[in-house]
């Protein structure tokens, strides 16, 4: 269910036109708003919605908010996708075996 949230949250272009903005470090919002090309309140709306879900921190700094990205999501993401690994690598593997075969047979 975590996982849910999380990808619907990544889900739409703008959430992550933002995080690919703050992936290279904290910027306040109005940074923000020259990165991804809509207006401030669009931008606070979705700043919003990625802290509910995890993705971003705010840090005051006198009257601007600087945002960054938290780890904790984005190591679950990682970790979700290595439960699967075993699963894509059996398949590749099964499948290199498949298109070696192939390959003999083809050059006798």
């Amino acid at each position: 269910m975590m996982q849910s949230l999380m990808f619907q949250t990544l889900a739409d272009p703008t959430r992550l036109r933002i995080v690919e903005a703050l992936a290279g470090g904290e910027q306040a919002v109005g940074d923000l708003v020259r990165a991804v090309d809509i207006d401030q309140s669009g931008v606070s709306r979705h700043l919003r919605i990625l802290g509910e879900a995890g993705f971003v921190a705010m840090r005051p700094d006198g009257a601007r908010r600087l945002y960054s990205l938290r780890p904790e999501p984005f190591r679950a993401i990682d970790d979700w996708v290595r439960s699967y690994g075993k699963l894509w690598e059996s398949r590749l593997d099964r499948f290199d075996a498949a298109l070696a075969r192939r390959q003999r047979e083809e050059q006798k």
